[in-house]
């Protein structure tokens, strides 16, 4: 199936869309609730302000993506690799990721 040039709300509820490809689109505020989105493909998205709840984000390619103000809840992020991200304010389970990032330099370089 494909979508284009179109202005919906989608929202993904058990659903499947493993090895999809995303490319240049505005997904701020979408809602995916017990989604298997494994291989997805994502280049140039805005996910600003997105939800994921008990979804499988295994092997997720990223790129050029705004993140910012995402919630991911009970996600499987296994695997997952992050290079050159903006985090600023971004936490894991109530921690910035900054100060974890600080406390394992500060361990390795010291």
């Amino acid at each position: 199936m494909q979508i284009r040039d179109t202005v919906d709300v989608i929202e993904a509820v058990s659903a499947t869309l493993s090895g999809s490809s995303f490319d240049d689109v505005n997904l701020s505020g979408a809602r995916f609730h017990n989604t298997n989105l494994s291989g997805a493909r994502f280049n140039q998205i805005n996910f600003s302000g997105a939800t994921f709840n008990d979804s499988n984000m295994s092997g997720w390619s990223i790129d050029d993506v705004n993140l910012s103000g995402l919630r991911l809840h009970n996600a499987n992020l296994s695997g997952a690799e992050f290079v050159g991200c903006r985090m600023t304010g971004a936490r894991i389970d109530g921690i910035s990721i900054q100060d974890l990032l600080d406390t394992y330099k500060a361990a390795h370089n010291g």
